[in-house]
Order: structure tokens, then C-alpha cells, then sequence
């Protein structure tokens, strides 16, 4: 329904939660794909992004443009770069951890995720812009679900293209506060800006792009309100997208295994230590409030994702 307002040169490949949205912008001089999903799904990915070169009579892909290095949004990279000899634009403060491939700064490590190595060849500068395509885009800062993310926004069309910090129905999970440090103020702030903005269409990180943006951004503003006042809230919610998450890249996994993973990961012992459960507890806890919120069931001595 919001294709008609894309301008020329724009095409959202609409991912789902595994893999985030790619979007391919293309123009006489340069082709840019923002976002290159899961690792697991990098032969879609690459599939996506040849089929849309040849029906556009495209000769290559020039690079790669990550709004952040959760490995959903960059898991493709690598491949991307293996099949195109494109370059990888990452966030400025990343480009240490990128450099250096320190998995706990990147988050890999902290959330128990994977993500292929990958080079980077330029950075992203909040306060700058980049040419994507046939368009000029702004780089704007966007803390809070990451401290490092950034969005772009296209003045003359008026297009935002969100990542994880606006959804038609709320945002990426609040991750920093599950380790101690500050998002629920940077998540505020990044609304804030995106409010300012004056806006016709929002391509956001997952789910489909969409319209009525004040209508998000009361949505979103309630639910920070709603976690903000309750770090539990926070916790369990991000305690059950990770595991949720972890399981759409399984399908179903031994609950030995699952309570392995759930134990060795950071950010959930993070979490298990703000909800005053030890270790223990919280791995019985976890799989049985996924149960319990309809999004897994439990088979035996096995845990089934439901999508």
C-alpha cells in the first residue's frame, strides 16, 4: 500500500524478525543496500539483491550501509562483500570493535548471537550525509535499542528509514539497560527527534513500511513509559526476545541445550540478576514464560518455536 510514495531508484525487501529489512537504493552512478540481514539467510539475501540488479539492469552492488551490528542487520555483510567486491559503511563508534573483532563490544558475545567477520571500508557520521542511490540522505543519530545506530532521513522526499528505533507498533528492545548502562532517556530523546522531523513514509527495521507516524510514536512513547517505570519489565521482555529469537534460527532445540545457552549468555544473566532470580531459577523460568506468552511450545524435552 506505501509502495506509490517510494520515489524512483527505492526497493524495501521486507525480511520479517529473523533477518531485518534490506533496502536497495540504485541510481545512474551508485548502488547502496541498507542492512543486510541474518547470516543464516545471507543466500536469500544475496538472491534478493542479484534478482532486483538484473530487473533493474544493474551491473553491481557498491556497498553496504549498516544503520547498526546487531546480526541481524549485518549478518549478510561478509557474503555481500565475497560476491560484489562492495564496501561495508558501518557507524563511526564501531569501527574499533569492527577493526579489532572484539565480540563483547559488539554485542555478539553479550547477547549470545552469531555474525560472520566482516571488513569495514568507511564509517557513518552522525550530522553528515551519504549518497545512496539517486539521493542525498541524512545521518542521524539514534540511541537507545543500540547506543550506536543511526537512521537516514531524505529531506526532499521526506522518507525515514528508522532501523530498530521506530516500528509501526514500538521499537527494538531496550538492550543497554539489561547490562546497567542508559537507554530509556536515549530511546526518548531518539522519538523526540524523529518527531521533528517532518515525515511521509517511515522504513523501519522490521515489518513493513508505513504512514501514520504519530500514531507510532504515541504507541512507542507509551511503551517506554510502560518499561521505563519497571526495570523487570525490561528485563523479561528482553530475556524472552532473546531466547524467541534464538529459537527462530533453531525451530526447536533440546531444552538441555537451550538452558546451556540461556546460562552462558551475558545479557541474560544480566537479566536473571535485575529479576533477583539466580541462575538456576531463571533458566527454569525463561522457557516456560515463552510457553506462557504463545510465541514456543514445549514437545517432550524439546522447545518449538511458533512463528
Amino acid at each position: 500500500m506505501t509502495a506509490h510514495l517510494l520515489p524512483p531508484g527505492i526497493e524495501v525487501f521486507e525480511r520479517g524478525w529473523l533477518s531485518a529489512n534490506n533496502i536497495l537504493h540504485y541510481g545512474d552512478t551508485d548502488v547502496s543496500l541498507v542492512d543486510s540481514g541474518f547470516h543464516a539467510h545471507q543466500n536469500l539475501t544475496l538472491s534478493l539483491v542479484r534478482h532486483a540488479l538484473e530487473k533493474n539492469g544493474l551491473g553491481q552492488l557498491n556497498k553496504v550501509v549498516n544503520t547498526h551490528l546487531h546480526s541481524d542487520h549485518c549478518g549478510g555483510n561478509a557474503a555481500l562483500e565475497k560476491a560484489f567486491d562492495c564496501e561495508i559503511y558501518i557507524p563511526a563508534a564501531e569501527a574499533l570493535a569492527v577493526k579489532t573483532w572484539d565480540m563483547n563490544l559488539l554485542s555478539y558475545e553479550n547477547l549470545g548471537q552469531e555474525c560472520p567477520r566482516f571488513a569495514h571500508h568507511n564509517v557513518l557520521v552522525p550530522g553528515q550525509q551519504i549518497q545512496l542511490g539517486r539521493y542525498r540522505w541524512d545521518i542521524l543519530a539514534a540511541p537507545g535499542h543500540d547506543p550506536h545506530s543511526v537512521m537516514f532521513y531524505q529531506p526532499e522526499h521526506e522518507i525515514l528509514i528508522s532501523a530498530d528505533a521506530l516500528w509501526e507498533e514500538g521499537f527494538g528492545v531496550i538492550f543497554p539497560e539489561l547490562w546497567g548502562e542508559p537507554g530509556f532517556e536515549e530511546v526518548a530523546q531518539t522519538l523526540d527527534l524523529i518527531e521533528s522531523l517532518s515525515i511521509k513514509l517511515v522504513i523501519p527495521g522490521h515489518g513493513k513500511p508505513f504512514v501514520d507516524v504519530e500514531k507510532s510514536l504515541s504507541t512507542a512513547r507509551s511503551r517506554l513509559d510502560y518499561l521505563a517505570s519497571d526495570l523487570d519489565r525490561n528485563a523479561r521482555h528482553g530475556a524472552k526476545v532473546l531466547l524467541k529469537y534464538r529459537l527462530l534460527e533453531w525451530r526447536n532445540q533440546e531444552l538441555s541445550s537451550i538452558n546451556e545457552w540461556i546460562a552462558q549468555t551475558p545479557a541474560l544473566i544480566s537479566s536473571a540478576k535485575i529479576l533477583n532470580m539466580s541462575i538456576e531459577e531463571f533458566v527454569e523460568w525463561l522457557p516456560k514464560a515463552l510457553v506462557k506468552s504463545g510465541a514456543a511450545k514445549l514437545d517432550g524435552t524439546c522447545l518449538v518455536d511458533l512463528a
